[in-house]
């Protein structure tokens, strides 16, 4: 039965040290002559099932993020706040700055090429199923290995999806995975398998990528450069 409470929220995470970029802090790294944490906000910004979008910086880049809040150029940005140690310590703090949202999501600020397709994909999945993943099936062979670097197995491909965000949840349902488990996670829907709730895949994108090093920029750039001039 369809939730007929369609409140969506979002938590934009970019509290990350940034430890492969040199040095640079690729939240607020320009692409194309824009910080490039604007690139997945105009978006989230433009989907109208989202009421409220939360951001959250490393400590050291508040008053950067606090600077795009006060240009309010975004009308559905209401708080930006600084991160934890770890990721999820950041969703966490996310979560207790969405209000009265039925449902939300979790995107990487660090994923700049975010469009609206796999938003409104995610938005239809987590309604019928609670928690969702965007991912893409991956294309190579994927080898389990030992640390001494000896293959220990080859997983079937076709079984094997590669994660990205925005995630989808039940807000109420997250929140309880954030209050129960304390362990380190790699992602929200860790934290939701482990309390034994079903999660489903949905179709990401292949250009949905995420900026860890100085060469993931020009990539970055070069797709956003093809959407303006499809769009212009």
């Amino acid at each position: 039965m369809m939730d007929s409470n369609l409140s969506l929220g979002a938590i934009v995470v970019a509290a990350g040290s940034s430890t492969r970029m040199s040095g640079i802090d690729k939240t607020f790294n320009p692409i194309l002559e824009k910080p490039m944490i604007t690139y997945c906000l105009d978006t989230l910004e433009s989907f109208t099932a989202i009421t409220q979008i939360v951001l959250v910086v490393a400590k050291g880049s508040l008053t950067k993020g606090q600077d795009i809040l006060k240009k309010k150029t975004y009308k559905k940005l209401t708080a930006v706040c600084s991160g934890g140690d770890r990721r999820q310590d950041s969703v966490r703090i996310g979560l207790t700055n969405i209000n009265n949202c039925s449902y939300v999501l979790v995107h990487d600020g660090a994923r700049p090429c975010l469009d609206i397709s796999i938003l409104n994909r995610g938005w239809d999945n987590v309604k019928l199923h609670g928690a969702v993943v965007a991912g893409v099936p991956v294309k190579d062979t994927i080898k389990v290995a030992s640390l001494e670097g000896e293959v220990q197995q080859t997983p079937p491909r076709d079984s094997l999806w590669a994660a990205q965000t925005p995630q989808f949840f039940k807000y109420d349902l997250l929140y309880q995975a954030h209050q129960l488990y304390n362990d380190t996670f790699t992602d929200d829907a860790a934290m939701v398998e482990m309390m034994g709730h079903p999660v489903r895949m949905f179709l990401g994108s292949y250009n949905n990528l995420k900026i860890t090093t100085i060469e993931d920029l020009s990539i970055a750039e070069s797709w956003i450069s093809k959407k303006f001039k499809v769009n212009s």
